[in-house]
């Protein structure tokens, strides 16, 4: 459990973002099965399953877009460091 509460503590920002746009796909969703199905529970219940798989998704692909950043930002710190230490 200890470890479930790291992750969330280090990631607070990215679930808080994760979070709101649940609630946000929720609602759309919702509204998209209603007008196409004109059945209320199945729009209820495609409008809770798809976006809570969505949610799982957008919260690694965020994972995986801030560590393609991290890795390109330190990329660039080498280039620099490396173009630095030559001399002119």
């Amino acid at each position: 459990m200890s470890h479930i509460r790291r992750i969330a503590s280090q990631n607070k920002t990215m679930l808080l973002k994760t979070g709101s746009y649940y609630i946000i796909h929720i609602c759309v969703a919702a509204m998209v099965a209603y007008a196409v199905t004109g059945n209320l529970l199945a729009s209820l219940t495609l409008s809770l399953l798809e976006p809570t798989v969505q949610a799982v998704a957008f919260f690694f692909h965020e994972k995986a877009w801030d560590r393609a950043g991290r890795s390109n930002a330190s990329a660039a710190e080498k280039a620099a460091a490396a173009q630095a230490a030559q001399p002119a």
